[in-house]
């Protein structure tokens, strides 16, 4: 049964008022990077976990902590470092000495917001101490496990792999991410403006907007987004086109895509879609909402072959040739 599209189109033109609210309170600090701000709305709506990367200086971390003060819930920041152990992360066991027992000491990772700066700074056995967090937002210390509150939302910054003192992040590690976002530099305009800004120091006054019970709102008025199942179509077809881009028709990209995407990308590709549509104020997702997020769902989860790497064809590349061959409805 289809729903009441007006009636949802109206109720979505109201509560995105709420978004831009958020929005004016970010541009107070942020200059640009409209496609950082809607993607950060983007995950906090959908419920996902974001990867930003970035050479230094783009205000990754900035942007992050600019949010965080627009939302009147918990946030903490973790700075990753080569010597950091996962017990600064998940929090360890101390025992007290009254009781002749072992109590849990909580890490930063109870949170609702967590930004984990420069995550690939840190060695893997740090980065994994995120996995369990991230999929089924639980910890475990001990023999006890102690269940994250809701929101619980993990936004990671990274430097280029290549850029020295970095580690790459495992294939299972990264795919918990909903999208990773690559951050450009800012226009000449824009750095002009984030001079004149910036030369004369004085503290910004963000106003919190969004509490956890509106936020909940929101997230369950995102659900509702109507997705017709063409649009649903599609997104299998993306998916799958990367896993077999031979039986797709498209016998061009087969040599160059190792692995592709995981069912959790098809998941991801839905549920930002939907929210794509709602910071848009629509109550519906269009093919054009599929297409604007595709890159930032599946530019970590192919794997190009070392054919692909040798011809200089990255990811961004393949997912370019996929959206371009793959029947729209």
């Amino acid at each position: 049964m289809e729903p009441d599209l007006s009636s949802l189109t109206e109720q979505v033109e109201r509560e995105t008022l709420t978004l831009r609210d958020v929005e004016n309170e970010i541009r107070k600090v942020i200059v640009g990077q409209d496609y950082l701000v809607d993607r950060l709305l983007i995950g906090l709506l959908a419920r996902g976990h974001l990867l930003i990367e970035g050479v230094p200086g783009l205000a990754k971390t900035l942007a992050v902590n600019t949010l965080s003060r627009t939302l009147a819930i918990q946030f903490r920041r973790i700075q990753f470092t080569p010597d950091l152990l996962p017990a600064d992360l998940l929090g360890t066991l101390i025992y007290d000495q009254r009781h002749g027992e072992f109590r849990p000491r909580k890490g930063p990772l109870f949170t609702n917001l967590l930004l984990a700066d420069e995550i690939n700074r840190a060695p893997a056995k740090v980065q994994s101490a995120l996995l369990e967090s991230m999929e089924e937002r639980q910890v475990t210390l001990g023999e006890t496990t102690y269940d994250l509150e809701e929101p619980f939302m993990v936004l990671a910054t990274q430097n280029p792999i290549e850029q020295e003192g970095t580690y790459p992040l495992a294939e299972a590690q990264v795919d918990r991410f909903m999208l990773k976002l690559k951050i450009g530099y800012p226009s000449r305009d824009e750095e002009k403006q984030i001079l004149d800004r910036m030369l004369v120091e004085r503290e910004h006054e963000i106003q919190p907007i969004l509490g956890i019970d509106r936020l909940h709102h929101l997230r369950r008025l995102c659900d509702s987004i109507y997705l017709d199942n063409k649009i649903k179509g599609y997104v299998l077809d993306l998916i799958t086109a990367t896993r077999d881009p031979g039986s797709a028709g498209m016998e061009d990209l087969a040599p160059l895509i190792s692995f592709g995407a995981s069912p959790r990308a098809s998941l991801f590709l839905a549920r930002s879609s939907k929210a794509l549509a709602l910071v848009r104020g629509r109550g519906f997702v269009i093919p054009e909402d599929v297409k604007e997020v595709a890159a930032d769902v599946l530019r970590h989860r192919l794997v190009p072959t070392y054919e692909a790497e040798a011809e200089e064809i990255t990811t961004d590349d393949l997912i370019e040739r996929l959206l371009e061959q793959v029947e729209v409805p």
